[in-house]
């Protein structure tokens, strides 16, 4: 992968790296939106409109974690590529289920996700702090801090049987 120029002072080694991690986290966010979004539109139950109202605030935070992690991968010099297809190439989330409509369901699948992307960010934080760029480790920290919050959020709701 080549970088543009710029003359951010980080090494081209320690670019490429943290560019790599940031892509990454830049297709797991947007998977993330667009299952917060199928969540909020499809949930049926009796918890309906507070789910409701948490997917979509959910989807909101995920398009922040997007961008940012866009930003940062740009402002090293790299290409951000939101593109539907590197997206379902590329995510390690699992597929969304149409067949789901109760809100456990869709607290688990998200509840899922938000674990998944959580233990992506761990992993970027670590690498990323040992490859040398703290600011890249700094908002994977961040966006793990808003992640891990959403997980707790959605997985009250599944113990509150």
């Amino acid at each position: 992968m080549s970088l543009h120029p710029t003359r951010n002072t980080l090494p081209q080694e320690i670019r490429r790296k943290s560019v790599d991690l940031l892509g990454h986290s830049l297709v797991t966010a947007i998977d993330m939106q667009r299952q917060a979004k199928q969540a909020h539109w499809n949930v049926k139950g009796p918890n309906f409109i507070a789910l409701h109202l948490l997917f979509d605030e959910l989807h909101t935070a995920a398009i922040e974690w997007a961008d940012l992690s866009a930003e940062r991968l740009v402002a090293l010099g790299g290409t951000a590529d939101g593109r539907v297809q590197q997206v379902a190439d590329k995510t390690p989330l699992e597929r969304y289920s149409l067949e789901w409509q109760d809100g456990n369901d869709h607290v688990r699948q998200i509840a899922g996700a938000l674990a998944k992307y959580g233990q992506q960010m761990l992993a970027a934080i670590m690498e990323s702090g040992s490859a040398g760029d703290p600011t890249t480790s700094d908002l994977f920290t961040q966006i793990s801090r808003a992640v891990d919050e959403y997980l707790w959020k959605v997985e009250a709701h599944h113990y509150a049987k």
